[in-house]
């Protein structure tokens, strides 16, 4: 019998299984932690970097802290810039259902109000719903590559306003009293407001992709009404089912994305059934515009702690 193909000297090609034909594969025979060999790391990098997110089954023997060891070899990890760590680590946000601010049921890059956004989200599967709470992902290069010409024209020329504080109530109408408060209190804690290129240069594949998603409050240069119908035309080659994959998790499940060419969105399909996972997250750099500009952050504003009855 011949030998496998490989990806590196580590990875079979036949423990590489595609899911879409454009996005997400799963990865087998892999046991994720902080001792993986650099091949190995490197082959995951790779990895992502053509597939944009990749899964592995039965890691349930990682904790928080396996977690992070195996995530820190991926890049220096950093806490969510407004509502920071879980104790006694260096990066998890625990996405809990029953608490405030665990259904991130819209179409986002993670983090995109600052201007160094995360490079590479590592997600755990902790507790999962029966049935429902599944994470569709979408490659926003192949979004980008969808576009007719006069598109990817426009696209290359325009950027965008990302802010975390924008109308929460209009984006998540049947959001509960304890979400709006986690938003209000914690999640807009300090106000960010940042210009980042509609399409952005991949600092590794050198692949264009659009920077887009909720936290966009407008196009600069254009009125509120122009931005909206223009990040729609954008935003639905994002969404388009040809261009996403969805992930059926069960506990002790990982996934991990290349934050700068995707978005995601976490189905809120579930009801009251209980969901968790743990996200570790890897720094990132700062944009590039198809013309060399960088990103820039204009606002960044702690809010004044409020008042005691």
């Amino acid at each position: 019998m011949s030998n496998p193909v490989l990806i590196s000297d580590t990875i079979p090609q036949s423990d590489v299984v595609p899911l879409t034909g454009r996005v997400g594969a799963e990865i087998k025979g892999i046991c994720l932690g902080g001792d993986l060999s650099d091949a190995t790391i490197g082959s995951i990098n790779q990895l992502l970097l053509k597939h944009k997110v990749i899964f592995f089954r039965d890691q349930e023997h990682l904790d928080d802290a396996g977690q992070e060891l195996f995530a820190r070899r991926l890049g220096d990890l950093v806490p969510h810039p407004t509502q920071g760590a879980a104790a006694g680590t260096a990066s998890i946000l625990n996405l809990d259902s029953s608490r405030g601010g665990g259904r991130a049921d819209q179409w986002h890059t993670d983090v995109t109000f600052v201007d160094a956004y995360p490079k590479f989200s590592v997600l755990r599967g902790v507790v999962i719903p029966a049935a429902g709470g599944d994470t569709i992902w979408s490659n926003t290069h192949a979004a980008y590559e969808s576009l007719p010409e006069p598109l990817k024209l426009l696209a290359d020329n325009l950027w965008a306003v990302h802010s975390n504080a924008y109308d929460y109530a209009a984006v998540r109408p049947r959001a509960t009293a304890e979400e709006k408060k986690h938003f209000e209190e914690v999640f807009t804690s300090t106000i960010y407001e940042t210009e980042h290129p509609v399409v952005r240069v991949h600092p590794e594949t050198g692949e264009r992709s659009l920077l887009l998603g909720n936290f966009v409050q407008r196009l600069v240069g254009l009125s509120k009404s122009d931005s909206a119908k223009l990040y729609e035309v954008f935003q639905s080659y994002v969404t388009a089912p040809e261009n996403t994959v969805r992930w059926r998790w069960k506990a002790g499940d990982v996934a991990i994305w290349d934050n700068r060419a995707t978005q995601h969105y976490a189905v809120n399909d579930y009801g009251d059934q209980h969901r968790v996972v743990r996200r570790a997250t890897i720094d990132g750099d700062v944009p590039l515009s198809v013309d060399g500009r960088r990103s820039v952050t204009r606002i960044k504003t702690a809010k004044p702690a409020a008042k005691a009855a």
